[in-house]
């Protein structure tokens, strides 16, 4: 599944030829992915200005006047900005045309993305409650330190949880626990705030560099560009196991936590 960085890659790439453009149609080739496309998104969006193209957690946000389209890209969605008359594929559901003869095509396979509606003033019920964004300055190892006092639960559980901190999937939160030290199966609440401030810095560090490096892919994600991420040459941990440690050479053990595979390394991680 794309995770925060591929979706910051795509946001990053789509947007200059989105914002300040006016929608011209919207073709649905399919009425729901994960969940039914609401009417919305073809009897509003169309005709509006995208004033902005954003991203909270690891949605796309394309605001306009009168509402927002929120995109997810599931676990093998694409988003691509194509010349009109670009051959459609068999997986090609949505298009939203724009005035600049482009459109912006989703791709999506196993239709796990998903393609909503938000109104003005309204928060979509899918991003009401999560935590900050690990990018800002609202997320700091004194929140996490605090959030994980009386948590039994993993760290690595406990930093994939969206309502401590969004954004932070799998590959990351593994790179970012082995790069602080911590062993993914610690406790929450018996992680110190010393290193909670470490573990936060190495968040935003990992994120801020595999956006760099156009995110990390594992099996389906391109950018908008069609040019894959790189990130996944630098993993440390993640879908090592077995592997010497790049650091002290034990080899990369893989356990299950919250019923996804986590890695680490056993000498460098306490």
């Amino acid at each position: 599944m794309p995770e925060l960085p591929e979706v910051e890659t795509t946001r990053r790439g789509i947007a200059p030829y989105l914002e300040g453009h006016r929608v011209t149609g919207v073709v649905l080739r399919r009425p729901d992915l994960r969940w039914p496309i609401p009417p919305e998104i073809s009897t509003l969006l169309p005709g509006q200005v995208i004033d902005e193209v954003d991203r909270r957690a690891k949605y796309l946000l394309l605001r306009t006047q009168a509402g927002t389209a929120l995109l997810h890209l599931g676990m093998s969605g694409m988003l691509r900005v194509l010349p009109a008359d670009t051959p459609i594929g068999k997986h090609d559901h949505v298009d939203i045309a724009m005035d600049t003869g482009r459109v912006l095509r989703f791709t999506d396979p196993r239709r796990f993305g998903a393609l909503l509606w938000q109104m003005p003033g309204e928060t979509h019920e899918l991003l009401d409650g999560i935590g900050p964004e690990p990018l800002t300055d609202d997320f700091h190892g004194d929140l996490m330190w605090t959030l994980s006092r009386g948590r039994t639960a993993s760290v690595k559980t406990f930093l994939m949880d969206n309502a401590v901190v969004v954004g932070v999937g799998n590959i990351y939160a593994s790179e970012a626990l082995f790069a602080a030290g911590i062993d993914p199966r610690r406790a929450a609440g018996k992680v110190s705030r010393e290193r909670y401030a470490r573990l936060a810095g190495e968040v935003k560090r990992i994120l801020a560099h595999a956006i760099t490096r156009g995110g990390t892919t594992l099996r389906d994600f391109l950018a908008p560009d069609g040019a894959p991420g790189y990130f996944f040459q630098e993993l440390f941990a993640y879908g090592r196991a077995g592997e010497p440690c790049k650091v002290c050479a034990t080899p990369i053990k893989v356990i299950t936590l919250g019923q996804r595979a986590s890695f680490y390394c056993p000498a460098c991680q306490r």
